[in-house]
């Protein structure tokens, strides 16, 4: 059976895409979800008009988010920590300390779009990747710095 997807469906195709797929799928999960309609239906061409509309609004949306990292990437955050012998720092550099560092600066980022392999451990300067949205990524310096002791 033929259908036309109306929103993206993961491991079958993006929105907009005429798909053919199992007559029982199509009826079972995807029509009555709203997530396709048939392609030989009424609605089809109302579809494919929407489907341009949506279009142009992620265009417009993966400009600004474009744009957004592009700030992003000029963006350098100092974390100060205690370290210790070999500039190894007690604690650990972790999204969520970066991602308040970025809230401090004006740029609200969740920690869960923060992309770090392991906690940072060590003083010096790090790239950190993060993930504005439809698979734009930008990437932030953060430097970490050993953070003055106050003389008694």
């Amino acid at each position: 059976m033929k259908v036309i997807l109306c929103e993206n469906v993961p491991h079958l195709g993006q929105m907009g895409a005429t798909v053919t797929v199992a007559p029982g799928y199509a009826r079972n999960y995807l029509i009555p979800r709203k997530l396709a309609v048939q392609s030989d239906s009424a609605t089809a061409k109302q579809i494919e008009h929407e489907t341009r509309i949506i279009k142009r609004r992620e265009e417009r949306r993966k400009a600004e988010l474009a744009a957004f990292a592009k700030t992003l990437e000029g963006v350098t955050i100092e974390v100060k920590a205690r370290a210790g012998e070999e500039d190894k720092i007690f604690g650990s550099v972790t999204t969520a300390t970066i991602s308040e560092k970025l809230a401090e600066l004006g740029h609200v980022i969740e920690k869960k779009h923060i992309h770090l392999e392991e906690p940072i451990k060590a003083l010096g300067i790090f790239t950190v990747p993060v993930q504005v949205g439809m698979g734009i990524t930008a990437n932030v310096k953060v430097w970490v710095v050993k953070e003055e002791e106050e003389a008694e």
